[in-house]
């Protein structure tokens, strides 16, 4: 799912691997290290991560940041 407003794009991503808050805290760390990335909520929980940006973003970029964090990506939701 993306959305988009004036003060920038929403994206929510499905990652699979999540299962605790250090697993967020890695994910959110890899992720917000792109460039444009204004904010990243990650939820093992439910294994959706909240990305806002100041545009939208390369979704291969994004894999490769969750793949560094040492989980995968299945798309977005």
């Amino acid at each position: 799912m993306t959305s988009q407003t004036n003060s920038g794009v929403t994206t929510v991503y499905k990652v699979t691997g999540m299962t605790c808050g250090h697993c967020e805290g890695a994910i959110s760390q890899e992720v917000s290290a792109l460039a444009g990335v204004v904010s990243v909520k990650a939820v093992a929980a439910t294994g959706l991560v909240t990305v806002a940006s100041t545009g939208p973003l390369d979704d291969e970029a994004v894999r490769a940041a969750v793949d560094e964090a040492g989980y995968e990506l299945a798309g977005r939701v």
